[in-house]
């Protein structure tokens, strides 16, 4: 995995739309000027689009892969090509927007 660093202020979207955010970045690193976000802590999701009735809609995010060269708080940091499952969907996260100065494996 290569990508660039996911930052605070990324836009990241469950596959129906809503609105993806971290619930805990690291504040100690930024690029930006924002935080860096690591793994594991989740993502909170607001509004996404699936109906109930089709098994949505996405409420919070895990994220299945990250760096693996490339800590924070010993902690690894996401990357613009990072891997995450939504709950309770079990879709997946789109990263749609992140800064583009600083890449990480």
């Amino acid at each position: 995995m290569a990508g660039f660093f996911l930052h605070q202020g990324a836009t990241v979207l469950c596959l129906h739309g809503g609105q993806a955010q971290p619930t805990s970045p690291f504040l100690r690193v930024k690029v930006s000027g924002q935080p860096v976000v690591t793994q594991p802590p989740p993502y909170t999701i607001g509004a996404c689009t699936l109906p109930p009735n089709a098994g949505g809609p996405c409420v919070t995010a895990m994220w299945t892969s990250a760096a693996t060269r490339v800590r924070a708080g010993s902690l690894p940091v996401l990357l613009q090509d990072s891997q995450a499952t939504c709950a309770p969907t079990g879709t997946g996260l789109q990263i749609t927007v992140t800064q583009v100065r600083v890449k990480g494996t």
